[in-house]
């Protein structure tokens, strides 16, 4: 019997329990409390969007805080991760599940993280649950963040069943299209105005000691056996096997397998191959702004629809990537990739395993559009 009900405090977000602990957090708010300093209003859009994204970290505590004692109580949950100041700080460990230097509960490979995880506990059903806290009103971009996650976890935890827990303020709409594996609770309206006050007050007022929780079950995050995992080891066997038939430009067996697409739902896109700076010139429209030998690496989208378009990177510097997408009505559209996400290190990563085998022309391009048009059309027929 699945044991995991909403409690009345939580509900209530009834602060009693938690004592001052929320208020030993460290909080991000440079920002906005030099926006308060210059006198900014409250209903100032600059100062609500710093409010909110303080709000948010602030609701992220206080949940976390109250999921602690609520896991202390319920015999439904075996194992509960420790995060913040309740563990023994260690930092990120490559390639496993462990605590950032912000306290966070992170999966990272050598050099970025792959998903941060709000909680995390264990059920006596063998179920592992993540958890999401949000206060945002509309859930879609969370939905997509799902996806990946989940991905990631079925991946390194194969003996657990991957579930997740939402936390939501009442008012948030689009839940009823969440997944099945999805269990989601609503709280009251939450407000962090004691907090900022609390932050923003000349002479602090005494607080209570924070109170730390390591009993009934409570673990450290590297605890957790996972299986080995190795982000770019695995996304190189990818590109040379999706590329290795003989008779086919992609070998679409594989990658429409199940085990392929919880891959394409964690790393999102593949990479398949090159075009040469020429043909590139003439399917996205460049006006020569590239070197006559730059590559342009082309790889495998999974939208959120599960429809897998292509599209195609360009990387000038180790840190300067362009993506290059075709939007709704065939329009080439350009988008500079930020220097320290993963996608970055990725595309460097693919483009040194590619040999001159790897090259691809529009021809190619066309019938690789085709199958991979006819394998969506024929799965939502």
């Amino acid at each position: 019997m699945n044991m995991l009900g909403i409690s009345k405090s939580i509900k209530d977000l009834d602060p009693v329990d938690i004592k001052d602990n929320l208020l030993y957090y460290d909080y991000n708010t440079k920002h906005l409390l030099s926006l308060i300093a210059k006198g900014l209003e409250v209903d100032d859009p600059a100062y609500m969007s710093s409010y909110r994204s303080f709000e948010g970290e602030v609701f992220e505590n206080f949940v976390y805080e109250k999921l602690l004692r609520y896991a202390q109580q319920n015999d439904y949950i075996d194992k509960f991760v420790l995060k913040g100041f309740h563990q023994n700080r260690h930092k990120a460990y490559a390639n496993t599940l462990s605590i950032s230097e912000k306290e966070q509960i992170v999966y990272r490979t050598k050099s970025r993280e792959i998903s941060e995880f709000d909680a995390m506990f264990v059920t006596t059903e063998n179920e592992l649950y993540f958890v999401e806290m949000t206060l945002v009103k509309s859930v879609l971009k969370l939905r997509r963040r799902l996806r990946k996650k989940k991905a990631l976890l079925e991946i390194i935890f194969p003996h657990y069943e991957i579930k997740a827990l939402i936390i939501l303020n009442e008012g948030a709409t689009g839940h009823k299209q969440f997944p099945d594996y999805c269990k989601v609770w609503f709280t009251k309206e939450f407000s962090a105005g004691n907090v900022l006050e609390y932050l923003t007050s000349k002479n602090k007022p005494k607080i209570q000691a924070k109170e730390i929780i390591k009993t009934g079950g409570m673990i450290e995050a590297h605890i957790l056996k996972l299986h080995n995992f190795r982000y770019y080891n695995t996304m190189s066997w990818i590109t040379k096997t999706i590329r290795s038939s003989k008779k086919h430009i992609i070998d679409m067996n594989f990658l429409m397998s199940f085990k392929v697409q919880r891959y394409h739902d964690l790393y999102n896109k593949f990479y398949i191959g090159y075009l040469s700076i020429e043909d590139a010139q003439k399917l996205l429209n460049l006006q020569g702004e590239y070197k006559d030998d730059q590559r342009v690496v082309v790889s495998l989208e999974k939208k959120h629809s599960d429809e897998i378009i292509l599209t195609y990177y360009i990387q000038t510097t180790r840190k300067t990537l362009y993506l290059y997408t075709f939007d709704e009505s065939g329009k080439v559209t350009k988008e500079k990739k930020d220097p320290y996400g993963i996608t970055v290190t990725e595309v460097f990563h693919s483009n040194k395993q590619m040999d001159e085998s790897y090259i691809l022309d529009l021809d190619q391009i066309k019938v690789i559009k085709k199958l991979l048009r006819d394998r969506f059309v024929t799965i939502n027929e």
